[in-house]
């Protein structure tokens, strides 16, 4: 049965199609029953009838139920209809971060604040014991609130059932798909750790190397590894060293130690626990909103302090031959001004204690010259 707009699944229907991958087809559809926007995941068409896909369909079901954090698109049940088995998802509103980083890189603090809060959503399944294994931009949705959500939870896996198995290449829904959308398998091959690429058993390190990946790629809209072929995109990964020079000049020196750690090719020393990123980032988002907070501070005590001297001199320099604020002041040449304030040019007979000793100076420079030539 093919899916399009006006297709009724139970009480809900299709409004339109938001994307295809290797784990599925999500359509935009309305459930009639409750009245609300939601998500529809099905299988494809082509593995509908295949026994390990429905298994690992019904498993990200069961993943998805256990996990209840903002910053993770949230599950309404798994459903069938006909030979159609399909899950109702939270539909989100907004744009995938691949899609807003093919208009270039984010703002430093952006950046930030949006790889701030997929590490808290990833920390989140972490202590759930669930790892993603598929973490990238094209599975990350921004909304126009400034929500962040991680989705797509179809390669993930309960942390305690790892085995060299689960991550081989060929099993990788992205990997089946290699044959007629080569774009999809570099999409996903290219956020792999070295462990995952090379099909050995991964745990939630492999998460934080694909962070890393993420991270780097919303400072610089580059991939840290990228060729035209598989093969040469494993190799990279393998090999290669990102290229370190391309982050923005202003990235604090703790978000270049993070990324650093992060995509450590060795897993014994790379960054051990999500939760370390997160309060690396917010760290340097204190910092930074610390830093702009002092700048703003001193430039205001400077403008209080030029303000304050301007005052100083004005309420100084009251003619002594007229007092009182808003009264004639009588000056040389018989001038009335209101206020108090002189002027040091016009009122050259009066002038305030200030402009006196500041006109005194030059003449007294100029004595004590004239006495060491008299002397000499």
């Amino acid at each position: 049965m093919t899916l399009t707009a006006g297709t009724q699944l139970g009480h809900f229907e299709i409004v339109a199609p938001l994307g295809a991958g290797g784990m599925g087809e999500v359509f935009h559809a309305r459930d009639t029953r409750l009245g609300r926007d939601v998500a529809i995941k099905a299988l494809p068409p082509a593995f509908a009838q295949d026994p390990e896909r429905g298994a690992r369909f019904e498993r990200e079901a069961k993943l998805l139920a256990s996990l209840n954090h903002p910053n993770i698109g949230a599950i309404y049940g798994l459903e069938e209809f006909g030979s159609i088995r399909y899950l109702v998802l939270e539909f989100i509103d907004g744009e995938t971060l691949d899609r807003r980083l093919s208009r270039g890189a984010l703002p430093l603090g952006e950046a930030l604040d949006v790889c701030r809060q997929i590490a808290t959503a990833v920390e989140a399944a972490h202590e759930s014991g669930v790892v993603h294994r598929d973490l990238k931009p094209a599975n990350v949705m921004l909304t126009a609130s400034g929500v962040v959500k991680v989705l797509d939870f179809g390669l993930a896996k309960a942390a305690a059932s790892g085995s060299p198995s689960d991550t081989n290449l060929s099993a990788s829904p992205t990997m089946t798909y290699a044959a007629t959308a080569a774009g999809v398998i570099l999409g996903t091959a290219a956020y792999m750790s070295p462990e995952q690429a090379r099909g050995k058993a991964v745990d939630r390190r492999t998460d934080i190397w694909s962070f890393g990946c993420v991270l780097y790629e919303c400072l610089t809209s580059r991939r840290c590894f990228d060729d035209e072929t598989t093969s040469d995109l494993i190799a990279s990964i393998l090999q290669g060293e990102p290229d370190w020079n391309a982050l923005p000049g202003q990235t604090p020196v703790r978000v270049r130690e993070l990324l650093r750690r992060c995509l450590d090719k060795d897993a014994r020393r790379r960054l051990r626990d999500i939760g370390d990123a997160r309060i690396e980032i917010e760290e340097a988002i204190a910092q930074r909103t610390s830093s702009a907070s002092g700048v703003a501070a001193v430039a205001a005590a400077a403008g209080r302090a030029h303000g304050g001297a301007a005052a100083r001199v004005g309420a100084g320099c009251i003619g002594r031959r007229g007092s009182g604020a808003g009264r004639g002041v009588r000056v040389a040449g018989g001038s009335s001004r209101a206020g108090g304030g002189c002027d040091p040019v016009r009122d050259r007979e009066h002038r305030c204690d200030a402009h006196r000793e500041r006109s005194r100076e030059p003449r007294a420079v100029a004595r004590r010259h004239a006495d060491r030539v008299r002397r000499w």
